[in-house]
């Protein structure tokens, strides 16, 4: 596809990224030259110095032909009216674009096709709401990804000794629990990916993913490792968009503080959140924290825009005494560093954003993407259609399918109901099938399985 991206920050370059290495036309466009050299000095991409939302800027990159054009500037404004250029100029297809204020988002008509046409609107602050909290729904685990309109899950846990399958075969699970849905989707030992079957054993320490009904979610965790205690208590440090929302989204359901510098913004929070204990503070000052007695706080999540400070503050109530410490982390070199110590999850924004593109982006009816192991694996969720001529899956069993290496079908849902994947399994019309892919270099040949063709039209 040929991609027009606008915004050479952190979401632009991941992005450009990911796409450029699936050997996608892409063309990069910011008005900070040197962002725009380093991406080119690192990826096989086109530049364009200048503002997304002009016409001769988009023009210049080729909207004319472009297939789609993501705005992901850290302007809203810029990014809507690119969306509107590219459709009244240039009739691009496609257009996403980036709205982090919460004002925009009120009023959804206004990005109808007569207003600003935005075919899809994207919150990075949004997605990495829901990603923390589910992560707090299920203590102990790393990653929580919803499938199905949350039917089902792929959860990620990491194996520990007290759990009933460690060092027991997959075959077990299905033995101990018969009257739950659940497969084991893949597994990552040392970091490498292993392709599980029924003789494979667990063992301790290895990175597991699990699908599963939303309601069997805990039952099939407390096969893998000890259950935690539920939360009860957050500490929220960084009162801007990320906090605002989290707060908002666990308030009803939790003790939730946040701690916020700027007295401004506090005097906003606490005027509109119901049950939260707005703090004005640095969440980085050890006084503060014991007054708040970090000890018997539960989870303590860092949203500030400062990887620093976020960093630090982490820390720093991990040694007070804090269960678990969730933390955002822009810069993706910090990441791995920072995950092997004292913070039990660093959370990439970028990451979790793109996986809300990604959907847009596959070909086949895509409806599900997230991307998991830093982009190189992908969980997709696909819905079959046509007949067993127009289809390479419909009307056939899973073990006859063409499925490249590394790809392996988990479960479908038909009609509201998942089916864990076997060997017999016949993929009908509409069935929604999830997929894990560990090798991203497959993606293309996944997305051809579930393209129709020409004789279903």
């Amino acid at each position: 596809m040929k991609i027009i991206i606008i915004g050479a920050g952190q979401v632009g370059a991941t992005l450009a990224e990911n796409l450029a290495s699936e050997d996608n036309d892409i063309t990069v466009i910011d008005t900070n030259l040197t962002r725009l050299r380093e991406l080119q000095d690192r990826l096989d991409i086109q530049t364009v110095e200048g503002s997304g939302s002009h016409p001769d800027v988009l023009d210049q990159a080729g909207c004319n032909d472009a297939d789609m054009l993501i705005a992901v500037s850290n302007q809203d404004e810029t990014n809507m009216i690119a969306c509107q250029v590219a459709h009244t100029l240039f009739k691009t297809p496609t257009k996403i674009g980036r709205v982090r204020s919460s004002a925009y988002a009120k009023y959804p008509e206004l990005f109808a096709d007569q207003a600003i046409p935005m075919d899809v609107r994207i919150s990075p602050e949004k997605e990495v709401t829901k990603h923390l909290s589910r992560l707090i729904r299920y203590p102990g685990a790393l990653q929580v990804m919803e499938f199905a309109d949350g039917k089902v899950q792929l959860v990620v846990v990491k194996a520990e000794k007290g759990g009933p399958l460690i060092d027991q075969p997959i075959s077990f699970l299905k033995e101990h629990m018969p009257s739950i849905q659940t497969r084991i989707a893949a597994i990552y030992r040392d970091g490498k990916s292993i392709s599980p079957d029924g003789n494979t054993h667990i063992r301790a320490n290895d990175e597991v993913f699990f699908l599963t009904a939303q309601r069997d979610v805990l039952d099939v965790m407390s096969e893998l490792r000890p259950l935690d205690v539920p939360y009860r208590r957050i500490i929220i440090a960084g009162g801007g968009n990320i906090g605002e929302r989290l707060a908002q989204s666990l308030e009803k359901e939790y003790r939730v503080k946040i701690i916020e510098r700027d007295p401004e913004r506090c005097r906003y929070l606490s005027e509109t959140l119901d049950n939260t204990i707005v703090l004005n503070g640095d969440a980085s000052k050890q006084e503060l924290l014991l007054e708040e007695n970090i000890e018997s706080t539960d989870v303590f999540c860092a949203l500030t825009n400062n990887d620093e400070a976020n960093i630090m503050s982490s820390m720093l109530a991990k040694v007070l005494g804090v269960r678990t410490v969730m933390t955002i982390i822009n810069n993706p070199a910090y990441v791995d560093i920072v995950q092997e110590g004292m913070i039990d999850i660093a959370i990439s924004p970028q990451q979790t954003t793109i996986s809300s593109l990604l959907s847009y982006i596959r070909r086949g009816d895509v409806v599900n993407v997230h991307s998991m192991r830093k982009g190189a694996a992908e969980a997709l969720e696909a819905v079959a259609h046509g007949d067993y001529r127009s289809s390479k899956v419909v009307g056939r069993s899973i073990a006859n399918l063409n499925l490249p290496d590394g790809a392996t079908i988990g479960a479908i849902v038909r009609e509201d109901n998942m089916i864990v994947a076997t060997g017999d399994l016949v993929i009908q019309a509409e069935d929604h099938v999830i997929i894990f892919v560990t090798n991203k270099k497959q993606i293309p040949a996944v997305e051809q399985l579930f393209q129709v063709g020409l004789t279903f039209f």
